[in-house]
């Protein structure tokens, strides 16, 4: 795979590594009122939907921004003034939800698990049968605070069956995991140009169940934020309200180019998934001990618990593994101190197995002789 030189290897959950196709889609300039542009954005927008397998129920609205204004603009325009959400939070992600309905003024209550551990399906049903003025379900497809893959197919069913509406952030899963409107029963859900899909920074997008979005008109707080006008002043031109990210955009469909050619979402999974085992094996063969069990672990990024050692030091360890091209992340846990490696982006074996030798020869430099973490 290939890069610009001088671009360090991005193993974060996004902004992410791009391939050279997708950097190249940027060097025009486009008119947004321009027909071509127009009928770019027109295609962009029917691909996503084709991906969640909702051409005949759903819409896609996108918002200029990153995958946070998807997720606030959604929130604000799906769930009513009156309406009242249960958030299921075991990460920074289902916590930042809580905090926009905060800001947006919307009744809700949380359940909140470890940052290892899934929401209870029993007590998700439960506080359902318990609380009938709850209109909306709102969950994390995989939570990138730890990595963890939590239950969505299980969360949808018991929503459906409680007849409520279902928000999903699916910002680090959508185009990598498997999600179908038609299996998994959703109103909204959200992603991000840069993410899973490949794309640069500077775009989220909800694809929401038309039939629930056709009864949004003035719930939203933001007039930017309005993904109801959003989505009827494009129905009925095709333009964005306000200036586009047409760079953004164009190099976007061009990402969704090589996302197709890899054989969609499970070409895409089958990648991830190889990286994601490389660098797990690699790293527990140095002593790391990663957060969760390989059952939990979505090959999306991956937690490690930090180690023990007296001679390491995050951010000595950050910082030479930078100047050898590599770029991790740091960690976001309240359960344990840690540090995150990603598995998405353009990459493949060339690049993770870099990384494994990159943070072989830093461990050696600093003196580590071990990557086992306290417990």
């Amino acid at each position: 795979m290939t890069t610009s030189p001088q671009d360090p290897w991005l193993l974060t959950p996004g902004p992410l590594t791009t391939s050279m196709q997708t950097k190249q889609a940027m060097l025009h300039d486009w008119g947004s009122r321009d027909a071509v542009f127009i009928a770019t954005n027109r295609r962009m927008l029917d691909r996503l939907v084709a991906i969640a397998g909702a051409e005949e129920t759903h819409v896609c609205v996108p918002v200029q921004g990153s995958g946070t204004f998807a997720v606030e603009a959604t929130l604000g325009t799906m769930i009513p003034r009156d309406g009242k959400a249960l958030v299921l939070i075991n990460g920074a992600y289902g916590t930042r939800m809580a905090k926009i309905l905060e800001y947006a003024g919307r009744a809700f209550v949380t359940m909140e698990t470890p940052e290892d551990t899934p929401p209870g399906l029993d007590e998700i049903d439960a506080v359902l049968k318990a609380d009938t003025d709850i209109s909306h379900v709102v969950a994390v497809y995989c939570e990138t605070t730890s990595g963890i893959l939590n239950p969505i197919a299980e969360i949808a069913r018991i929503t459906a069956e409680h007849g409520r509406g279902l928000i999903i952030d699916a910002m680090s899963a959508f185009g990598a995991l498997p999600l179908n409107a038609a299996e998994v029963p959703f109103d909204a859900m959200m992603a991000s140009s840069n993410k899973c899909l490949e794309g640069v920074p500077g775009m989220g997008f909800a694809i929401l169940r038309r039939g629930a979005l056709e009864g949004c008109q003035g719930n939203a707080h933001a007039l930017s934020l309005d993904l109801y006008e959003q989505w009827t002043a494009m129905e009925a031109n095709g333009q964005w309200r306000f200036t586009p990210p047409t760079h953004v955009i164009c190099a976007f469909d061009a990402a969704l180019d090589q996302f197709d050619a890899e054989g969609g979402q499970p070409g895409r999974f089958a990648r991830y998934t190889a990286n994601c085992r490389i660098i797990v094996d690699g790293m527990r063969a140095l002593g790391f001990k990663t957060l969760l069990p390989d059952n939990m672990q979505a090959p999306i990024i991956i937690t490690f618990k930090m180690p023990i050692d007296p001679a390491f030091d995050f951010q000595t360890f950050y910082d030479a593994l930078g100047k050898r091209g590599f770029l991790i992340y740091p960690g976001k846990l309240t359960v344990a101190p840690s540090f995150r490696i990603g598995c998405i982006g353009h990459l493949g074996e060339t690049e993770m197995r870099g990384a494994l030798e990159a943070i072989k020869v830093t461990l050696a430099e600093m003196g580590v002789t071990n990557g086992a973490p306290a417990t």
